[in-house]
């Protein structure tokens, strides 16, 4: 469901821990000016970001040895985590972190993940790459538009539930296919082939009949993360986490053009 890429909308979006301004203008980008962005929005992914591991290269500083490094444990620290992997992955400074042997071997007996993301099967979306992170550090789960169904809700259930994660992301993304899907199916009043008529179905409600093009396309990506978020958010047992502080449950966006992550608001 790969589609081109479509304007950025700049408004409803507030100022969070993910990333810096995102771009004024759709489809350039300015690399001189992202990098300067970069640098000078370090300081909410400060500590977390630093005090995480990565395998060690020649001459690198010794490795904590696994477990003994802070995970996250509230939704804040988890926040600014992904914050700072994604810096590191806009700026081409990834660590590719928890891929080495012991760390392979300590996972086979437990997991710790400090993060759920739900988002969109697209190819050019992998969380642990948009976010930077490594094996036990995020539980995935993944479906086109990142639509909502009992398999989907059960596994964010689990993650929260069971492994006690502090934070969960729905992450949708620049030029959505599953959504461009969706508002065509719409404007010409046909039904896609098999299952993928579901999709549609759980996308339609939310079509932003206030723009047209590509125009509208883009700010149904956005009221499409806001509605999966609230029926998460909206679960009793999820919504009872929230209320005591220990679950935050967020709406995030991936522009294909930037490799920035922005929370909706």
């Amino acid at each position: 469901m790969n589609t081109d890429s479509v304007a950025h909308r700049g408004a409803g979006r507030e100022p969070h821990p993910f990333a810096g301004p995102r771009p004024t203008t759709g489809g350039t980008v300015r690399r001189t000016l992202l990098r300067t962005a970069l640098t000078g929005a370090a300081a909410l992914g400060a500590g977390l970001g630093a005090a995480r591991t990565a395998t060690a290269a020649p001459g690198a500083p010794h490795t904590p040895a696994p477990g003994t490094e802070p995970r996250p444990s509230t939704p804040a620290e988890a926040l600014r985590e992904l914050a700072a992997g994604n810096r590191r992955w806009r700026a081409f400074r990834e660590r590719h972190p928890h891929e080495n042997l012991e760390i392979r071997r300590t996972l086979a007996t437990a997991q710790h993940p400090f993060a759920v993301v739900l988002g969109c099967i697209d190819s050019r979306v992998p969380p642990e790459l948009v976010f930077d992170q490594g094996l036990g550090d995020l539980m995935t789960v993944r479906t086109a538009g990142e639509v909502l169904d009992e398999a989907v809700l059960g596994s964010v259930a689990y993650g929260v539930l069971e492994l006690g994660i502090p934070l969960v992301v729905v992450l949708g993304h620049q030029s959505c296919g599953a959504v461009r899907a969706a508002v065509e199916a719409e404007q010409s009043g046909t039904r896609l082939p098999a299952h993928m008529q579901y999709l549609v179905d759980q996308i339609s409600p939310v079509i932003d009949h206030g723009k047209e093009g590509d125009a509208r396309i883009d700010a149904t990506v956005d009221a499409n993360v806001r509605l999966v978020r609230s029926r998460l958010a909206a679960e009793p047992e999820l919504a009872a986490r929230i209320g005591t502080g220990r679950l935050a449950i967020v709406g995030a966006r991936y522009e294909l053009t930037d490799q920035a992550v922005h929370r909706l608001a």
